[in-house]
């Protein structure tokens, strides 16, 4: 429900923003559209991700989601150059939402949440409908009425309504809310703040943004050849830890050499390209099902906050051209050192509960330290005795 309300509300603001009389107005439009917009994404991912096993879920992130996004930054600069008015590129962009909404008939409820909101019946003729669809036989017997009990007096010992104090409630999940919006917040400002930033590099604005669009393509197809060969917390790191050296690098590059400057930066722009299509797979196997999309809706409010800065960073740009890619790797080498403390999920159950939330990593200087302080106790107890 939540998908398709957002998709229709993203058209409709676009084409009712395509009409403004005023700057006020069209800021205004523009915010709503960009609220839909945000909140259609990440019900998509959500939605997808709780249909699927672990090996599809990830793949449909990084291949069926995070591509789609990379075709579609592709093709907005090629529509752009050929439709020069902002009015009539509202009205084009408004199109692909609205000839989407058919398809209402066709995406079914997530069977994880009618779980958990106790409708089995429904899971059930969703999973019948769809083993159907594929040619597989479905079991007799879907959910046994123990595991259905089972899960109802889980949820209830849960608590049957969660709010946004559930994320911090407990340890784990309030180590993950915190770890979550910080990565979050520096992945989007990092991300956004290259990708606006094609407009000054050098040659053409139109194929400046293209390029930028195949980066992302091509993030996505290596994200994905790596996703299974190491765990998820290395992955992410190295995409950010690659995108702070390159980005740093640049500082060491002459000024007569305007197109090593930009092909740095757009070779650094793949690994926090391939950083921000991860995190969505990521923390959707680390956020608990019950409070999925609110965990989303706090990640990805910070994400907006970091794109809000990103210009900002930008800007200082017109006082040192380098400043700003040393921002940028600067706070993407941070996230890839915080990203290690992130628990993997590789090959992991998806979480349904809260108290089913892994907790962070502690690596093994921390219980080196925690042995010599035990040993240093023992010896000075030991002292006392003789």
């Amino acid at each position: 429900m939540v998908f398709f309300v957002t998709m229709l509300l993203q058209a409709v603001t676009a084409l009712i923003q395509a009409t403004s009389v005023s700057w006020v107005m069209f800021c205004v439009l523009n915010c709503a559209r960009g609220l839909s917009q945000i909140s259609n994404y990440i019900s998509s991912i959500v939605l997808g991700s709780e249909m699927l096993s672990s090996s599809a879920r990830v793949s449909y992130t990084l291949l069926g989601h995070s591509l789609g996004f990379g075709l579609g930054y592709a093709l907005l600069p090629l529509v752009a150059y050929f439709i020069r008015g902002w009015r009539l590129l509202l009205v084009a962009s408004a199109i692909p939402s609205l000839l989407f909404l058919p398809s209402w008939w066709l995406i079914p409820e997530s069977p994880r949440w009618l779980l958990q909101k106790g409708r089995v019946e429904e899971a059930e003729r969703v999973i019948r409908n769809a083993a159907r669809q594929n040619r597989v036989p479905a079991p007799e017997i879907i959910f046994r009425a123990g595991e259905c009990l089972e899960l109802i007096q889980n949820k209830d010992e849960e608590g049957q309504t969660y709010t946004y104090l559930d994320l911090i409630r407990t340890p784990n999940m309030r180590n993950i809310t915190i770890l979550g919006i910080f990565m979050w917040l520096s992945v989007a400002m990092v991300y956004y703040g290259l990708s606006l930033n094609t407009s000054n590099l050098y040659g053409d604005v139109y194929l400046n943004c293209f390029f930028s669009a195949l980066i992302d393509i091509g993030a996505c197809f290596v994200t994905w050849l790596l996703v299974n060969r190491v765990s998820r917390p290395t992955l992410l790191s190295c995409a950010l830890m690659f995108c702070g050296l390159l980005l740093l690098i640049i500082q060491l590059v002459p000024e007569d050499m305007p197109v090593m400057f930009q092909v740095l930066a757009l070779v650094g722009k793949m690994g926090v390209s391939g950083a921000y299509s991860f995190i969505y797979a990521f923390f959707t196997e680390l956020i608990p099902t019950v409070v999925r999309n609110m965990g989303f809706g706090i990640s990805s409010t910070a994400a907006r906050l970091g794109t809000i800065i990103s210009p900002f960073v930008i800007y200082i740009g017109v006082y040192s051209k380098i400043l700003p890619y040393i921002i940028f790797g600067t706070i993407s080498i941070i996230a890839a050192a915080v990203g290690m403390l992130l628990p993997d999920t590789r090959d992991c159950k998806l979480p349904d509960l809260i108290s089913q939330a892994k907790p962070i990593r502690k690596f093994s200087c921390q219980r080196k330290w925690a042995s010599l302080q035990s040993e240093g106790r023992k010896v000075k107890s030991n002292s006392t005795l003789c």
